[in-house]
């Protein structure tokens, strides 16, 4: 149970060496930065949907409250007065932590694939979108009835694996206004950006990194080298000319798999070619495609999907592949829509503030995330309460229920009383 109280302890170290925002402001002396981080990263760790009802709820105690035995805090701020002295701090400071959570996880052995790396997804999500609140980190956008839409979005990073359901995220990137820039900023920019910020930090992870066909292009490929990764990009025939200009008369290398259950049977053909041009330029990097259908026992199509690399592509790594260019599909699934689904309210406005207010509770609302996942990997006391609650939002509801009634000592206590459904106080 280390696990959760080492790096809730290392987030309250940075929340303590925030910038005091406070300029202009009369100020309450009992309330640290400490205090205050730590007491909006408990709103998104106990997954609640109100800020307000979440203050309530965990000052309850005689003298005594679950804030300083699981959060480690002297005082709870109130929800106005968070938002005030949070607002303006860097998003960034939080940046760290999620290699904290990677590591505090444990080994990688159940993420490993393609002989020891990592797949690290790639993907833009909104987070925010008004037509009356604003900020100068807002991007817009004008709908077909002549209306300004201000929204917020950010590039994600996320950890995935061919067949297993935990995913964890990394530091995310902001799609936002940048200083100098002519144009509106992009899902590609990010991702440069994030390369070239976040790279070097997981290359010792050996990391092939994954995106939809909006990063199969030179130069986020070249990034993605540069950082000291691989890659593996969704590839569509209408949007890569070149490529589909060298596929048609050339002679595909073919592998058929058939996949029995019971009387049914799945047919799955790949097929790779190598050394193509990744646009049609003089200085054009070489690539490998490959593509995978999948035929049902009727012979008609399920599914078609293909991708481009600069890994090797062979008869014995081809299905490998394949499988981890599908995985691609988990940092929506496994990773946006549990955030906007599951309990984590990614889309709920908490605060939008004038500043960076919003960076800052989706920085938070991520680590709360990756805080669960490296919990569930290494804590088999989490694991426990989890598998008593069934879904994930019960979870979080039980979380919730037991802490406005009783005052638990550490989380041990507290997973151990969910798990055996015995909320006798200490």
């Amino acid at each position: 149970m280390i696990v959760i109280e080492n790096l809730i302890a290392e987030l309250g170290t940075v929340c303590a060496g925030l910038p005091d925002q406070r300029t202009g402001h009369n100020r309450d002396g009992q309330y640290s930065m400490a205090d205050i981080g730590l007491s909006a990263f408990s709103l998104f760790f106990m997954g609640s949907p109100s800020f307000l009802a979440h203050q309530r709820a965990l000052a309850r105690g005689h003298g005594r409250s679950n804030c300083q035995t699981l959060f480690g805090m002297t005082a709870i701020p109130s929800d106005n007065y968070i938002r005030l002295m949070l607002d303006g701090a860097s998003p960034a400071a939080f940046d760290h932590l999620f290699l904290r959570a990677i590591d505090a996880a444990g080994p990688l052995t159940r993420f490993h694939c393609l002989d020891g790396g990592v797949l690290i997804a790639l993907d833009g999500s909104e987070y925010f979108c008004s037509r009356k609140i604003s900020c100068p980190q807002c991007s817009t956008r004008r709908p077909a009835d002549g209306g300004v839409e201000h929204f917020h979005a950010f590039l994600g990073a996320t950890l995935v694996a061919p067949g297993h359901h935990q995913v964890l995220p990394l530091a995310p990137e902001f799609i936002a206004p940048q200083d100098g820039a002519d144009k509106q900023d992009c899902e590609r920019n990010a991702a440069k950006r994030w390369l070239a910020w976040h790279g070097r930090s997981v290359a010792h992870l050996r990391p092939i990194f994954l995106g939809d066909d909006l990063f199969a292009c030179q130069p986020i490929a070249i990034a993605i080298q540069q950082a000291g990764g691989n890659f593996m990009l969704t590839c569509k025939p209408s949007s890569h000319q070149t490529i589909t200009e060298y596929l048609h008369g050339a002679e595909l290398e073919e592998h058929r798999q058939t996949i029995r259950k019971g009387r049914q049977h799945t047919t799955i053909v790949y097929r790779c070619l190598s050394g193509v041009p990744l646009r049609a330029s003089a200085d054009a990097i070489t690539v490998n495609w490959f593509s995978i259908e999948i035929r049902n026992a009727a012979g008609k199509r399920t599914y078609y999907n293909s991708f481009v690399t600069d890994l090797t592509v062979t008869a014995d790594n081809v299905a490998e592949l394949a499988a981890c260019g599908r995985a691609r599909w988990k940092i929506e699934n496994e990773t946006f829509n549990v955030l906007k689904t599951n309990g984590y309210n990614l889309e709920h406005n908490l605060g939008h503030g004038k500043q960076t207010l919003a960076s800052i509770f989706l920085t938070l609302n991520l680590l709360a995330f990756a805080f669960h996942t490296a919990a569930w990997l290494a804590v088999l006391a989490w694991r426990a309460a989890g598998a008593a609650c069934g879904a994930t939002y019960r979870f979080f509801e039980n979380l919730r229920t037991v802490t406005a009634y009783i005052v638990f000592q550490d989380w041990p206590h507290l997973l151990q009383a969910i798990a055996a459904a015995d909320l006798r106080p200490p």
